[in-house]
């Protein structure tokens, strides 16, 4: 892992919401699903395991090999949900046949199981050559909810499971990560984690696969008050939301339009758009781009590799 020592890097591994598109007109902004990996103060947090963290796992495992296998690879997975599009890659994230690796998987399971036996259905069991149980490395699974935090301390890549009983617990301490979250019922069927990490004075919050209101969602407008860097689902054009034929109302997504509305409300420093429809080409998403950078300041139309550093 590279060094990020009092560093706050944000990589976009894969941006595309529902299903890969594997296409020549789509190679500029990729076609891989949800991925963000995030670097900070020396922790690797990945947000997501779409299939942008297959090429997240194959860096690391170069920069692995490089260091002549002397150092554990040591990684932490959000998963916002168990739709297939956010756990698709883990199978194939190349860290977690390896012995020398310590995965730690946070998510909510809303089922009678625990997130380590539906993953285990969803993503080995039933669909991959392998079981859970016959993965190498050493798997932490933590079940979350918006009552907890998970606390990384400056040496230690095994977070502590806190109750948040006031807003103090959740604002981190000296070298400290906090992750934080908050659960949001706008995606069907079982809703949505959303995350936000933040280090010293630094932020951001990961919001995708949640649908918009009127006037914008403000629980999540409050709970990424003030944040450096707001990632919003903006899967669909305010047009394709309402198209008479096929609406999208209830699919649980947002739009362009939704998205800057939370971002306005929450007062965040930038606007990382995400999970684009897998139907918007390069050409289309160009346009769109133009469009709302043009007319929203702080507007990122995020491409798979950007990179963006939180000063």
């Amino acid at each position: 892992m590279l060094d990020s020592k009092d560093k706050f890097i944000v990589r976009f591994r894969g941006v595309r919401g529902s299903h890969p598109k594997p296409d020549r007109n789509y190679m500029e902004y990729g076609g891989n699903t949800a991925c963000v990996e995030v670097l900070v103060n020396n922790h690797l947090i990945i947000l997501d395991a779409g299939t942008g963290i297959i090429n997240s796992g194959n860096d690391i495992m170069q920069q692995y090999v490089a260091k002549f296998h002397k150092e554990p690879i040591n990684a932490t997975i959000l998963l916002s949900h168990l739709h297939n599009d956010h756990i698709q890659g883990l199978p194939f994230f190349k860290p977690i046949h390896l012995n020398n690796a310590n995965i730690n998987i946070v998510g909510f399971s809303a089922y009678e199981e625990g997130i380590d036996a539906v993953i285990s259905q969803l993503a080995f069991e039933k669909s991959f050559p392998l079981g859970l149980n016959e993965i190498n490395a050493k798997l932490s699974f933590y079940n979350i909810n918006d009552n907890y935090a998970l606390i990384f301390d400056d040496n230690d890549d095994t977070p502590d499971m806190i109750k948040i009983e006031k807003e103090e617990d959740a604002i981190p301490q000296d070298e400290e990560v906090v992750i934080s979250c908050l659960k949001s019922s706008s995606h069907p069927k079982e809703g949505v984690m959303i995350y936000k990490i933040a280090y010293k004075d630094k932020s951001l919050v990961y919001a995708t696969d949640t649908e918009g209101y009127i006037g914008a969602d403000q629980k999540l407008a409050l709970f990424a008050r003030g944040t450096n860097l707001l990632i919003h689902d903006a899967q669909y054009t305010t047009e394709e939301y309402l198209n008479t034929c096929q609406p999208k109302q209830g699919y649980g997504h947002s739009t362009f339009d939704m998205a800057i509305d939370t971002f306005k409300q929450s007062k965040a420093e930038s606007l990382a758009f995400f999970h684009f429809d897998p139907n918007y080409n390069d050409e289309f998403l160009l346009e769109i781009e133009k469009h709302y950078t043009n007319n929203c300041k702080n507007c990122i139309m995020p491409k798979e590799g950007m990179e963006i550093v939180l000063r």
